[in-house]
C-alpha cells in the first residue's frame, strides 16, 4: 500500500501542536500514526462521503424542483453537521438571488430574495470562490441579522453553485449553498470547505439533469399537441377544441397541476370576450360573454397595468399569475368566492396575440399553490394555446362546410322551381310563387356568404322572434326533403305562439333549426313517418320544439346532451346554444323523439 508522502514541515509542525496538548510523538513516528489514520480512519470518512454523493447522485427527479432542491439542502446540513442549509438561485430578471430550497423547510422564507448588491450571495456569485463568515453578527455583508437570530445561527459558509448552459441563447445559471451553523467564531478548515464545494458541484449537476429532464418533457409535450392536430388532419376527422383539451391537458401536469381550463376569444368591438371552450366542458358557461371592464379582463386584452412582482401577483407581458386569488386587486369579489369554493390557489392567464394584438386568451385555474414559472413552460402554455386557436378555427370551418348543406339544397330547389315555371311559360299566373322563390335564394345565398364571414367575426346580436325563424327554417327544410324525394314525410305545424323575443346572433339560430330539422329529417324511418314543430314559452324560457318518428336509446340520448356524439351537426348544434345562453334537451318515446331548443326569453 503507498504511504502519504508528508512534507518535513509538515510533519514539524503537527509535532509542535501535540507538544502543547502535552502529546508527545517524535517526527520519527508521525508517519506510521498518519498511515494508521488512512488505513482505519480516513477510509470510514472517505466511504461515509462517498455514500453521501450517491444518494445525491441518486435522488428521485420527478418531483417539482424546489422540492429536489430542499432534498439537497437536506443531504448537505446532515452531512455536514449544520444547523441549516439553503440554496438560492439567480434571477437574471429581476437581478437578485431567489431561495429555491432550504433545510430544514421555513415556508415563509422561500419565497425570499437577495439583492445583488453588496451582499455575501453577490461576492460568490461574481467571484466563483467561497466566503467564510465566522461571526454573522460582526459581518456587514450578511444584512438580515434578525433572520439569523431566529434560526440561532452564528456562522455560515457560503460556496457558489453553477449550472452550464443548455443552448447558445442560455447564460449559465448561478446561484449559492448557504451552510449556517450554530457556533461562533467558527474556523472552517480547507477540508470542511473542500466537501462543501464537492457538494455544490454534485448540487449543480442535479439541478441540471433535473432541467434536461425538463426540457425533454417539454418537448414531449409540444409534440403531443402537433401529434394530436396533425392525427386529426390524417384521417380526414373535424378537429374539436374539447377533444384537444382532453388530449392535452393531462399532458400538462407536469407543468402544472391543472384543474380547470378555458379559452376566450376577444369581440370585434374590444368591449367584450366570450368563453369559446373550456375544460372540463361540464363546468363551463360555454358562449358566457364577459365585459373587458372587469380589470383582469382589461389587463390581459389591453395590456395596460405595469408590469412586475407584487404581493399577490406576477404580472407579465406573456403572463399574469395570481398566486393568492383571494386578495388580488385584480379579480371581482364574485369570481373570488367561486375561486374559494373550488379551492383554487392559482390562477394563470395567457393572452395570445395575432399581429401584436390579443385575441384570445386562455386561463388556467390549480388547486396547487404555483409561485412562478420558467420562459419555457410559458412558451409550452402559448403553443398549446395557439394550437387551440388553429383548432377552433378549424372547427368553425368543418361546422360552416357542414351547414353549407341546408341553404344551398333550398337555393337550389327553389331555383330549379323558378326554372320550371319559366320554361313552361306559367310566369305571370305565377309570379307570387316565382317572387316568393326569388326570394327565398336570395335569402339563402346571403346565408351562405353570412357563414362564411363567420370566420371573421359573428356580425352583430339582434332580437328577433324565435317562432318566426323556426317557421321560416321548416318552410326551406320541407324543399330540402323535396329534392331528396323523401315525400314520405309527413309535416306537421303544430302550436306556434307568437313573440318569442330572443337576442342571438341570426347566423346562429338559423343554423341550430337547420341541424335539427336536417337530423329529424334523416332520423324519420325509410316507409315515412312524422315531422312536427311547435313553439312556446316555459317560464324564462323561449322554446322551440321539434319531432319526428323515431326514437333514440337513453346511451344515445345522453351521448348527445353531452356532446359526445359523433353527429357533427349535433356537435354544432349543442355548442351553438351554449353560446346563446341555452339549453337542449332530448326525450324519446313512444316511437318519437323530441328536442326541445331552449332559449332566454327577452321582453322586445
Amino acid at each position: 500500500m503507498d504511504h502519504f508522502s508528508i512534507d518535513q514541515k509538515i510533519l514539524e509542525s503537527i509535532s509542535s501542536r501535540l507538544k502543547e496538548k502535552n502529546i508527545n510523538l517524535s517526527i520519527e513516528d508521525l508517519p506510521t500514526v498518519v498511515d494508521q489514520i488512512k488505513d482505519e480512519i480516513l477510509y470510514w470518512h472517505v466511504k461515509r462521503l462517498i455514500h453521501r454523493v450517491e444518494t445525491i447522485l441518486e435522488i428521485d427527479l420527478s418531483p417539482p424542483e424546489n422540492e429536489i432542491l430542499q432534498i439537497l439542502a437536506k443531504n448537505v446540513q446532515e452531512y455536514l453537521g449544520a444547523e441549516f442549509a439553503s440554496i438560492w438561485l439567480y434571477d437574471p430578471e429581476w437581478e437578485e438571488m431567489v431561495s429555491f430550497g432550504s433545510y430544514p423547510s421555513l415556508l415563509e422564507d422561500q419565497k425570499e430574495a437577495i439583492p445583488l448588491e453588496d451582499t455575501i450571495a453577490a461576492q460568490v456569485v461574481k467571484t466563483h470562490q467561497s466566503y467564510f463568515v465566522p461571526n454573522i453578527f460582526k459581518e456587514e455583508k450578511y444584512k438580515n441579522k434578525e433572520k439569523a437570530e431566529k434560526l440561532g445561527i452564528h456562522s455560515m459558509l457560503s460556496v457558489p453553485v453553477s449550472l452550464l448552459r443548455f443552448s447558445i441563447k442560455d447564460v449559465d445559471t448561478k446561484g449559492v449553498l448557504q451552510i449556517c451553523y450554530k457556533e461562533e467564531d467558527k474556523v472552517f478548515t480547507p477540508l470542511e470547505v473542500m466537501i462543501a464545494e464537492m457538494l455544490s458541484r454534485r448540487i449543480g449537476y442535479v439541478i441540471a439533469l433535473k432541467r434536461i429532464i425538463h426540457f425533454h418533457k417539454l418537448n414531449v409535450t409540444k409534440d403531443k399537441i402537433l401529434e394530436y392536430a396533425f392525427l386529426k388532419l390524417a384521417r380526414r376527422e373535424g378537429i374539436k377544441t374539447k377533444d384537444m383539451f382532453n388530449s392535452i391537458i393531462p399532458e400538462l401536469v407536469d407543468i402544472m397541476k391543472i384543474q380547470r381550463c378555458a379559452l376566450f376569444s376577444v369581440v370585434e368591438d374590444r368591449k367584450h370576450v366570450i368563453l369559446e371552450a373550456g375544460y372540463p366542458e361540464a363546468e363551463h358557461g360555454i358562449g358566457k360573454v364577459s365585459s373587458v371592464k372587469e380589470p383582469y379582463i382589461n389587463l390581459i386584452v389591453n395590456q395596460t397595468s405595469p408590469f412586475g412582482e407584487f404581493a399577490n401577483e406576477k404580472i407579465y407581458p406573456t403572463y399574469i399569475l395570481i398566486h393568492n386569488p383571494k386578495e388580488s386587486f385584480l379579480l371581482p369579489s364574485h369570481l373570488k368566492r367561486f375561486l374559494e369554493s373550488q379551492q383554487i390557489n392559482s390562477v394563470l392567464y395567457i393572452p395570445l396575440m395575432v399581429e401584436g394584438i390579443v385575441k384570445y386568451f386562455l386561463v388556467f385555474d390549480a388547486q396547487a399553490h404555483h409561485g412562478r414559472f420558467t420562459d419555457e413552460e410559458i412558451k409550452i402554455f402559448i403553443f398549446f394555446g395557439k394550437e387551440l386557436m388553429k383548432g377552433l378555427r378549424l372547427e368553425k370551418v368543418d361546422d360552416i362546410l357542414h351547414d353549407f348543406r341546408n341553404p344551398a339544397i333550398a337555393a337550389a330547389g327553389f331555383a330549379k322551381r323558378v326554372q320550371k315555371i319559366l320554361q313552361d311559360g306559367g310566369y305571370p299566373s305565377k309570379k307570387e310563387k316565382v317572387d316568393q322563390a326569388l326570394d327565398i335564394i336570395l335569402e339563402e345565398t346571403s346565408r351562405i356568404q353570412d357563414l362564411a364571414l363567420t370566420l371573421y367575426g359573428e356580425g352583430k346580436e339582434e332580437i328577433m322572434d324565435l317562432t318566426e325563424k323556426l317557421k321560416r327554417r321548416f318552410l326551406l327544410n320541407e324543399e330540402a326533403i323535396k329534392e331528396l324525394k323523401r315525400e314520405n314525410i309527413h309535416l306537421v305545424k303544430g302550436n306556434l305562439e307568437s313573440s318569442l323575443w330572443i337576442r342571438c346572433f341570426p347566423i346562429h339560430i338559423e343554423r341550430v333549426l337547420d341541424n335539427l330539422l336536417n337530423n329529424a329529417s334523416n332520423a324519420t324511418p325509410e316507409e315515412g313517418g312524422e315531422l312536427s314543430i311547435r313553439s312556446y314559452r316555459k317560464d324564462y324560457w323561449a322554446v322551440a320544439e321539434i319531432t319526428n318518428s323515431s326514437q333514440i336509446s337513453e346511451e344515445g340520448k345522453d351521448e348527445g346532451l353531452v356532446n359526445e356524439s359523433r353527429g357533427r351537426g349535433l356537435h354544432i348544434t349543442t355548442r351553438l346554444i351554449k353560446h346563446m345562453g341555452g339549453r337542449l334537451e332530448v326525450e324519446s318515446k313512444e316511437g318519437q323523439t323530441t328536442f326541445h331548443v331552449l332559449l332566454p326569453l327577452i321582453e322586445a
